[in-house]
């Protein structure tokens, strides 16, 4: 009963008696009091518990008297407007998603800033975000063929769609990009004027704020493109940490917001505290990134190392080119301000306030937004790592800074921003074809099933591609390799049953063993005239790296070997013959000191044994053997264009470039004879294992110069082992 009433009521209770008294009414006598009923006890029951009330009432979606809450409380009016109302409201969220009844992905209108009361438990326990959706739209973007803007949108993302909805981000590649072309920037080094707006009014040329906390832009990089990305560079796509713990609520508890530390311990030692985290590094983290000499630090402190050298080179931009001197404030908006006077503190106006940095060039916003992007996600050294580590590189280097001392890529394994892991980006998916040596989960699967199917793109290789999940740490067992030509090798051997012995390096010739062999090039020539131009012949192509095929030489017939020729088998006698003997498995660089131990000096280009031939005649029996090879690699090459020439369509040959030969015309070589095709064949084998000098010297030495004496070539200057 409301007090109003209650006065009411009793007012009317005050009135009744002084009546009954002015009336002169005889009291009567009060009816005997009778023994009061039983009644049945009233138990009152405790109010529901609230699940993970408390871990959610100590977390930042909480803390209602922070700035993210209270910002707009002292404009006019006090509202929270629609571009900021999704992720500082909970009644925006809901809004946003539509889950109140109104349009999804947009809010409607303002919240009032008395109701920016923290992210409650309706913004993200509701019917849409609880059970519909799994996909968010990012704010980086392509255009259509009519120059529409068409979001990049990630699928399947399941409960962390929730956290992605606002840890995105609010800029990208697209939008700085945007405004260049708004502005018609012709010079990246022009300080941009400013321009007219369809009012009248002056518009600045200003920084593009990636905005805070933009987790979910870190974690998938390039696919998302949340940072400045240099055209012609390619970047990390996706960071894959392992099943389970590669997502928001994989790693965050997703109501107190705290890291789940205790899972991190599991696998990286001395891992007590979310600030021990910053020391992780992995053994995929060979390089030094930013120079200073360290390659035991963890990857945040490469990150800081790469964003102080960045800072120096913004500056010495700004003040060389740009003309303004800059200083950069973390907690101040807008982050950027000018230092005309070159004390480091940043300018004062009349009114005593900083003086916010007006001088930007198209070159100097792209190095200072990616500078802003590697600060504002606190955890980026966790979330994508190597595609901070990218975009701070290309800024400094874009500036003109001196990169010689720094790192960009991994080793070949662990590189995701490099062609053999972003080829299919534009396809979504990695084919089955390609899955077993592309993609991190395509090795276990073929191990598994023996074939591949089409996998999810991979950024770089996990440790679960190597190491059995199941078993672990230990690594898949291969027992023996089938290579393209079907010959079936093993580096441990054979029993004395005749049984194959498994040994780590199978593991490595599952994929270096190339996709070619001597016998796919006999199919396909089969029955054609050596030397008549054909034009159903293609180009085959061994592939990268096929050291495996080197290295076992003959016994696999990776290269083309003539008939009537003897060629050199399994390089064994070498004391380290083995991929994992010379190898770094991990970082994959050879272990040249292993070389100098015997060859006296880690320079392994320059390593001859005594007894090595004179291979390419030229008499000069000190140069090593690479010198050898190469010289006749380069014969090689010049009998391949004489030859075309001969039949009357040139050719050249492009190492970057698919399908590798040429014409005239500059498209792909379609003018084949069966003889050239399998020169070229072999002249692309030695270019595509650039160690093929150690893996099997003897063995490379004879396809080439049998290669020059087949299209007519003199080898009597040559020495064939």
């Amino acid at each position: 009963m409301s007090m109003k009433k209650f006065l009411v009521l009793l007012g009317v209770l005050i009135v009744a008696a002084v009546l009954v008294a002015a009336c002169g009414g005889k009291p009567t006598e009060a009816p005997p009091t009778e023994e009061p009923t039983p009644t049945e006890e009233v138990v009152v029951k405790p109010a529901p518990e609230v699940p993970y009330l408390a871990a959610w009432e100590g977390s930042a979606h909480n803390a209602v008297d922070t700035e993210a809450f209270r910002h707009w409380d002292g404009d006019d009016p006090a509202e929270v407007p629609v571009a900021c109302a999704k992720c500082h409201t909970t009644k925006g969220y809901q809004d946003f998603l539509g889950a109140d009844g109104s349009t999804a992905n947009k809010v409607d209108v303002p919240v009032p800033a008395s109701e920016a009361q923290g992210i409650q438990c309706v913004a993200c326990h509701n019917p849409v975000a609880t059970f519909q959706m799994t996909s968010v739209a990012f704010p980086g973007f392509e255009t259509d063929e009519n120059g529409e803007p068409v979001p990049y949108v990630i699928e399947g993302l399941g409960d962390s769609a929730r956290c992605m909805v606002c840890h995105q981000g609010r800029e990208s590649k697209a939008s700085v990009d945007a405004q260049i072309a708004r502005f018609k920037v012709e010079d990246p080094d022009a300080v941009v004027a400013p321009i007219k707006d369809e009012q009248g009014n002056d518009v600045r040329f200003g920084f593009r704020n990636i905005h805070y906390y933009a987790a979910a832009a870190t974690l998938f990089g390039t696919e998302v493109k949340g940072g400045y990305e240099y055209d012609g560079k390619l970047y990390d796509g996706r960071f894959r940490h392992v099943e389970g713990i590669d997502s928001c609520i994989g790693c965050h508890d997703p109501h107190s917001l705290e890291v789940k530390v205790d899972t991190c311990a599991n696998c990286h030692e001395g891992v007590t505290t979310v600030e021990d985290l910053k020391n992780v590094r992995m053994v995929s983290s060979a390089s030094d990134y930013d120079g200073d000499g360290d390659v035991t630090e963890g990857i945040y402190y490469e990150i800081e190392g790469l964003k102080e050298i960045l800072l120096a080179e913004i500056q010495r931009y700004a003040k060389e080119v740009a003309g303004t001197g800059i200083v950069y404030n973390s907690s101040a908006y807008p982050y950027w301000f000018a230092d005309a006077d070159g004390d480091g503190v940043a300018d004062k106006n009349a009114e005593g306030n900083d003086v916010a940095y007006n001088t930007w060039t198209a070159r100097l916003l792209k190095a200072a937004y990616n500078y802003q992007v590697a600060s504002k996600d606190p955890g980026q050294f966790a979330h994508g790592g190597k595609y901070i580590i990218q975009l701070l590189y290309d800024s400094i280097e874009d500036l003109g800074g001196d990169v010689s001392k720094l790192a960009r890529s991994d080793a070949g394994h662990f590189a995701g921003n490099t062609e053999p892991f972003r080829h299919w980006d534009e396809e979504g998916e990695v084919p089955g074809a390609c899955a077993k040596c592309h993609t991190a989960t395509g090795l276990p699967q073929f191990l598994k099933e023996g074939a591949n199917i089409s996998n999810e793109i991979s950024n770089g290789f996990m440790c679960t591609t190597c190491h059995n999940e199941e078993a672990w740490p230990e690594r898949y067992s291969v027992a023996s390799v089938t290579f393209p030509s079907g010959k079936v090798v093993s580096f441990g051997g054979q029993d004395a049953e005749g049984n194959y012995v498994a040994d780590d390096g199978n593991l490595c010739l599952l994929c270096h063993q190339g996709r070619s062999s001597k016998p796919t090039v006999d199919r396909a020539l089969a029955g054609k005239d050596l030397d008549k131009v054909d034009a159903t012949i293609r180009f085959s192509n061994i592939h990268y790296f096929a050291a495996g095929a080197t290295l076992f030489g003959a016994d696999v017939q990776g290269a083309y070997m003539y008939e009537g020729k003897e060629y050199a088998g399994y390089f064994e006698a070498h004391p380290l013959n083995k991929c994992q003997d010379c190898h770094d498995v991990h970082a994959l660089k050879p272990k040249v000191e292993a070389c100098a131990g015997c060859h006296g000096t880690d320079e392994v280009e320059k390593i001859r044994m005594p007894s090595t031939p004179d291979y390419d005649g030229d008499g000069d029996t000190t140069e090593g053997v690479k010198a050898e090879l190469d010289a006749l690699a380069e014969a090689l090459y010049a009998e391949i264009q004489k030859y075309a020439e001969g039949t009357g369509n040139p050719i050249t040959y492009n190492p970057a470039a698919y399908p590798y030969f040429f014409g005239a015309d500059g498209k792909g070589y379609a003018a084949w004879t069966p003889r050239l095709l399998k020169a070229a064949y072999n002249y692309q084998y030695y270019q595509k294992d650039p160690g093929a000098f150690v893996h099997n010297s003897k063995f490379v030495a004879q396809i080439l110069i049998d290669s020059i004496a087949d299209l007519g070539g003199d080898v009597s200057a040559f020495n064939r082992p």
